[in-house]
């Protein structure tokens, strides 16, 4: 990594997780007595290679100004209906002061190991192209709706995890043209792809879930917990 090139990480933290079943968005859910949030972005302060950290809100979210955060990159910005909104407009925020790169995270993955992320940004910088951690599918997969059809081979099956990471042009005018031509963007790396660009596959741990529904939850308490416990010894 050279002096000239800036790394800005994008949080998309706008959504409402009603598959939580709680009266407030996901991120705010309590875990080993701070946010989802909070350990979240914990550790993106553990990478002084960031220079700006947008948290992408619902500009009604009357939860974030609560927190209390010492590290000083964080910014504020209008999260948007859907994930891509969010990451867009975060992408515009940016804009009058462009970083050369975007590492975007999911709010809700408090686990990220912080080696998988500077794994992922020294491969991706070295090899000049943008990639994500992903972790190769172990279970068998199978096909079909009420009843199974197929068995899919999973050789060659990864599941694509957070951090993304790629070039601020690149990812800004792929979203923006993938947007206005009406396609199915679920997150950075589909973008990327729908432009016909590569997408490195950087293997990360599987423990960096995502929390999503209440079990997921339990999970990351006990994972939180056991790397406590590993970074004290």
């Amino acid at each position: 990594m050279t002096n000239k090139q800036t790394i800005a990480a994008i949080v998309p933290a706008a959504g409402v997780g009603s598959r939580m079943q709680h009266n407030a968005p996901k991120q705010y859910i309590q875990l080993a007595g701070k946010t989802i949030l909070e350990h979240t972005l914990a550790k993106l302060f553990q990478l002084p290679k960031l220079s700006t950290i947008v948290v992408a809100l619902s500009d009604s979210d009357p939860y974030f100004d609560e927190l209390s955060f010492v590290d000083k990159r964080i910014v504020r910005a209008s999260g948007g209906k859907e994930r891509a909104d969010s990451v867009l407009n975060s992408l515009l925020f940016l804009a009058p002061n462009p970083p050369t790169w975007v590492l975007v995270h999911d709010a809700a993955r408090p686990l990220v190991n912080i080696s998988d992320i500077e794994r992922l940004i020294d491969e991706c910088m070295c090899a000049d192209e943008g990639g994500i951690l992903a972790s190769k599918v172990k279970d068998t997969i199978k096909r079909g709706r009420t009843h199974a059809i197929q068995t899919v081979p999973r050789d060659d099956l990864w599941q694509a995890l957070t951090p993304q990471f790629f070039k601020y042009d690149e990812l800004k005018n792929a979203l923006q043209n993938a947007l206005a031509s009406g396609a199915t963007i679920t997150d950075e790396a589909s973008a990327i792809e729908w432009a016909g660009k590569p997408v490195k596959l950087v293997a990360g741990r599987s423990d960096n879930i995502k929390i999503t529904t209440p079990e997921d939850l339990d999970l990351a308490g006990f994972l939180l917990h056991k790397q406590q416990n590993e970074s004290a010894l």
